[in-house]
């Protein structure tokens, strides 16, 4: 499967075309009609403190790949870094100090490790030129959050830090072998796998933000084509029961956390993004390499991460980190 069929992948996912799920009214939020935060809500001194309670050997490992033109990008995304005049100063006093500035240029969506906010994903729920039909997390309109300078609601900068436990579940250590494109993740992939961890279900709290692990992200600058191809994912099953769990986010090795192709309901756009982001205010943590954190058996961590705050921006790139 070429680069180009990662493409109209990523044209499904901005096209959101979902008329099995759009009759579903999500909205409000359980945390109010207003609410620009989701599930962040859950970010509260008891979780912080509940988190550090897990900080026992002072270990940090980062979840995030650097950032290159190299790494694996959508066919029509950019990922460019300059630096003007290299260096960009002349000399400056009378001690001849230079400096480099740089110029970076880039998308956030699937190019590199990134997080969705709740202005990446929607339904169209009417005719799809109407504006305030197109209805994002909490029931907010296009019409209402969008301008062409950015997003006046759901923007990324809404959304509140996270310092939380982290969970991982390592589906390729639990089941035995790398998951594959187009494997669909289930509920008893999810609890065999939490029992071969000796954890259960039961451990996951709300506010909690689950990491799973299927080894495709071992293809990563590795093999490009192949990580771009498709993924293993979450299908709409696992889903649902993921969105239960009142996470504050759901975390994976792959590009955009659903299973792709999605054999089981091929006419079904992301229904992961749809469940988890749009109506159940979960954030997705995308590309991340959570490799070593299953190498060395660490089930359970501290999980930080800040968004950047660019106001009126759909996700966030950045590295978050595990401590333990």
């Amino acid at each position: 499967m070429s680069i180009l069929r990662f493409t109209g992948y990523l044209a499904a996912i901005l096209l959101g075309t979902q008329p099995a799920m759009a009759d579903e009214k999500w909205w409000p939020s359980p945390w109010g009609a207003d609410d620009e935060a989701g599930n962040t809500n859950y970010m509260t001194p008891a979780k912080t403190l509940a988190a550090t309670a897990l900080i026992k050997q002072g270990v940090v490992v980062k979840l995030g790949h650097d950032y290159h033109a190299e790494m694996p990008i959508p066919v029509g995304r950019v990922f460019a870094l300059r630096i003007p005049g290299a260096p960009t100063s002349k000399p400056l006093g009378s001690n001849r100090v230079i400096y480099n500035d740089e110029f970076l240029t880039a998308e956030i969506g699937q190019v590199g490790t990134q997080m969705d906010g709740f202005g990446h994903m929607g339904l169209t729920l009417g005719d799809e030129a109407d504006r305030t039909k197109m209805t994002f997390y909490n029931g907010v309109t296009a019409q209402q959050m969008m301008t062409p300078r950015g997003l006046i609601k759901n923007g990324v900068e809404k959304l509140k830090p996270i310092f939380t436990r982290g969970i991982l579940i390592d589906l390729e250590g639990g089941l035995g072998h790398t998951l594959a494109a187009g494997y669909e993740v289930t509920v008893d992939d999810i609890n065999k796998t939490l029992a071969w961890q000796g954890m259960s279900a039961d451990d996951i709290q709300p506010g909690d933000a689950l990491l799973l692990h299927t080894g495709w992200g071992r293809l990563w600058m590795v093999d490009n084509q192949k990580y771009a191809s498709g993924e293993p994912g979450p299908g709409q099953a696992a889903a649902t029961w993921l969105a239960g769990k009142k996470l504050v986010l759901v975390g994976m090795d792959n590009w955009s956390i659903d299973v792709m192709p999605n054999k089981n309901a091929p006419d079904i756009a992301v229904p992961a993004h749809i469940t988890l982001l749009l109506k159940n205010g979960i954030l997705l943590h995308e590309n991340l390499k959570l490799s070593d954190l299953a190498s060395r058996q660490q089930y359970q961590f501290a999980y930080i991460f800040t968004p950047l705050p660019i106001r009126g921006a759909t996700g966030s790139p950045g590295s978050p980190i595990a401590v333990y």
